[in-house]
């Protein structure tokens, strides 16, 4: 399937534009071990980032989002990859997959936790892991029940019950725009 935008090289762009590639490309994403490339050859942005230039102001706004949620919540990196996969398997999101599954294996998930992430299922992960990963099935579905609720309010907290619901929000965002501009791996 055919993107069905063309992607904005860096020399293409207004200053607005180059403002938020300015802040993509020499933000933490970039500063951190690199998993996926955040850009082509020709220097335009891969995935998400390069659909975030069509619009600088909501784009910077979401970018940063999605840099607060990596970088500044009170999640490990397995909580978090784990609950990005599940956001990427929901909705099929295969540059989500792709790239979050190169982070995932650095961070040592194995195949076979890769494989049944792929599938939604949880029955691998135990502890704060299978909590987080009950909960991210909740939220793709709608809601907590309250069982899920107490038991990831008792794993969790607030505060990471309300980031956990921020980043469902926010990746399963990204699946909807990769997905309306048919953006590939």
């Amino acid at each position: 399937m055919a993107s069905r935008i063309r992607p904005l090289a860096p020399g293409e762009m207004s200053e607005q534009q180059r403002g938020l590639y300015d802040a993509i490309t020499g933000g933490p994403r970039a500063q951190r071990p690199q998993h996926f490339a955040l850009t082509a050859p020709d220097g335009s942005l891969r995935g998400p980032f390069d659909a975030m230039l069509r619009s600088p102001a909501v784009g910077a706004a979401l970018q940063g989002l999605g840099a607060a949620i990596r970088y500044r919540t009170g999640f490990g990196d397995r909580e978090r990859e784990l609950a990005i996969l599940l956001v990427a398997a929901h909705w099929s999101s295969e540059f989500e997959r792709e790239s979050h599954e190169a982070i995932a294996r650095a961070l040592g998930f194995t195949d076979e936790e890769l494989e049944a992430l792929r599938r939604s299922d949880i029955t691998a992960f135990d502890g704060t892991e299978a909590a987080i990963g009950r909960a991210v099935v909740g939220l793709l579905a709608g809601d907590l029940d309250d069982d899920t609720w107490s038991a990831a309010h008792a794993s969790l907290g607030e505060e990471r019950l309300f980031e956990l619901s921020t980043l469902v929000g926010y990746y399963s965002t990204l699946a909807l725009q990769l997905r309306i501009f048919r953006v590939g791996a």
